[in-house]
């Protein structure tokens, strides 16, 4: 038992991610349709971004449901900072939330929500160099 308890704590936790975050502070909006079918929009600031999903905290009390589709966008003048990636320069990216965090005190909604992109993954040049020779083999 002592043994098994020394292996999990250890234990060096890796990180699984496909996508570098980097944390980062830029205002933008969400806009979504709410249970009724009306448009919804809050102001947020990014926390972090990455080239799958972004974290940031809501400046109004609105509360926006978990797994709710939204269109996320950066203010105008922002969506070329270099440090942005490259889905988030588009004026608007269809995004799903994946996290809601705390309530806050003040207002009894969530602040902080997590969105992972909804966006086309880029091939890897290996894959499409694989890609390439099997449908060459195929139909030789």
């Amino acid at each position: 038992m002592e043994q098994r308890l020394r292996l999990v704590q250890g234990g060096v936790r890796q990180e699984k991610r496909a996508a570098e975050r980097r944390p980062m502070q830029v205002p933008g909006q969400i806009i979504w349709k709410d249970h009724r079918g009306q448009t919804r929009m809050a102001s947020v600031v990014t926390r972090d971004v990455s080239e799958h999903g972004i974290s940031f905290e809501c400046r109004t009390a609105l509360m926006v449901p978990l797994y709710r589709l939204v269109y996320f966008q950066v203010e105008r003048h922002l969506r070329n900072h270099p440090d942005l990636p490259a889905p988030l320069r588009k004026q608007n990216v269809l995004s799903a939330v994946f996290r809601v965090g705390e309530t806050s005190q003040k207002t009894g909604t969530p602040t902080e929500y997590a969105l992972r992109l909804l966006v086309e993954p880029q091939a890897r040049p290996t894959d499409e160099a694989a890609w390439t020779e099997a449908e060459r083999i195929r139909t030789a």
